[in-house]
């Protein structure tokens, strides 16, 4: 009982942090473009987690690891932090924090999609249900309710958005079946990543030193993001009985962010964006129940 109270403790510590997370790229972003945010918080991240593996005394497993162990973490590294992201956070730098926080939620459903291929799972009649469910939520989103016309208010963040739900799925499938340790592989790619990062950076422009509230928010976003709250996830999913009664806890996080977005941002949150965020959370939860 008492671990489990821990469990729960940890849990809502990281919902907590990551709430915030939407609030802090949109703020951010005024201060900085989304190549230099998505560079000084990877700064921020990997000392984070080298930290943490000093502490936890797991950098000794580096040593361990084979060509293949770092290649896989390089391939990975380029998919997250890298791609996902730039698409995430030049999204979020056209869109509205509502609408990219939205649509972000739908990567549970693309990830089902891209099981069926790349995980030879089958599709069931309840799977395209939630499918469909989850799509009219972003129908709603990225057309601010105007649903009949389909005319998007802005299509190429919306893609952007949708695409990075993509690009974490693939990431994902591939994390999935890495049985090294989660925090050393976390470590791992985002050292990779922040090699394309730079090179990325180097090519497209030239690196800047942020203004104060850039950096600070870039520090902020490197700490609770990408480092520290995801060990904070983990050691509750550890503790916990069983992942159910912690996993359930992350849907709280939209919801709580749209409360911060509108109090820390100003944006007036839609009643189009709150139906279209029910309707994909409930597809994701008509999809857990098969």
């Amino acid at each position: 009982m008492k671990n489990q109270k821990l469990a729960y403790t940890y849990a809502l510590i990281a919902v907590l942090f990551w709430s915030t997370v939407a609030s802090a790229f949109k703020i951010t972003l005024h201060y900085m473009d989304f190549l230099h945010l998505l560079f000084y918080a990877s700064v921020v991240s990997i000392i984070a987690l080298f930290l943490i593996l000093s502490f936890q005394k797991k950098i000794t497993l580096l040593k361990g690891f084979s060509r293949k162990d770092y290649l896989h973490s390089a391939i990975l590294g380029f998919l997250n932090p890298f791609l996902y992201y730039v698409l995430l956070f030049k999204a979020y730098s056209i869109l509205p924090a509502q609408e990219a926080l939205s649509l972000n939620y739908l990567w549970p459903i693309v990830l089902s999609l891209l099981s069926i291929p790349l995980m030879k799972q089958k599709i069931r009649p309840i799977h395209i249900l939630a499918i469909f469910v989850s799509f009219i939520g972003v129908l709603i989103i990225a057309t601010q309710g105007n649903i009949l016309s389909l005319r998007f208010t802005n299509p190429f963040g919306v893609l952007l958005a949708l695409s990075s739900t993509v690009v974490w799925s693939l990431f994902w499938i591939f994390n999935i079946k890495d049985r090294r340790d989660e925090v050393v592989k976390l470590f791992l790619n985002f050292s990779f990543g922040f090699i394309f990062i730079l090179f990325y950076l180097v090519l497209s422009s030239r690196l800047t030193i942020p203004l104060l509230p850039g950096l600070l928010g870039a520090i902020y976003i490197g700490l609770l993001e990408m480092g520290i709250t995801f060990v904070l996830w983990l050691k509750a999913l550890r503790l916990s009985r069983t992942t159910v009664k912690i996993s359930n806890l992350i849907y709280l996080s939209p919801f709580l962010s749209l409360i911060l977005i509108h109090f820390i941002v100003k944006e007036r949150i839609l009643f189009s964006t709150i139906l279209g965020l029910i309707l994909i959370i409930t597809g994701i939860l008509i999809q857990k129940r098969t």
